[in-house]
């Protein structure tokens, strides 16, 4: 995966933004104004693709287990956030895009149900 087939993917979601709210470097996707998806561009550039993304505390652990590619959100709570080695032998892109879907759809369930009404509404 690409940066620019990371970003197709995840702008073409309902009440997507994307924002750089602490540096230059670091791409943030929102839902709604809620965080589910950032990434470092500089590790891009060195052709280190990875993206944190926000995951159920349950599946965290499974899929950390189950992967290498899947460690702990870096920078992040580690309870519900991990870091996603894009283009790693264990990582496909239908996995990443899975697990970004996972990461829209819990944030989306945590909004309030005023956000999730003006979400449906776009």
């Amino acid at each position: 995966m690409h940066i620019e087939q990371l970003r197709d993917f995840c702008i073409s979601k309902k009440g997507v933004t994307e924002h750089f709210p602490f540096d230059d470097v670091t791409l943030v996707f929102k839902v709604m104004g809620k965080m589910f998806l950032l990434t470092g561009l500089t590790s891009w550039e060195k052709g280190e693709a990875k993206i944190n993304l926000k995951c159920n505390p349950e599946k965290a652990i499974e899929l950390r287990e189950e992967f290498e590619g899947i460690i702990d959100g870096y920078h992040m709570s580690k309870k519900h956030w991990n870091t996603v080695l894009l283009n790693s032998s264990d990582v496909s892109d239908d996995l990443a895009k899975e697990l970004i879907n996972h990461s829209y759809d819990l944030v989306v369930k945590g909004l309030t149900k005023k956000l999730q009404k003006e979400l449906e509404e776009l």
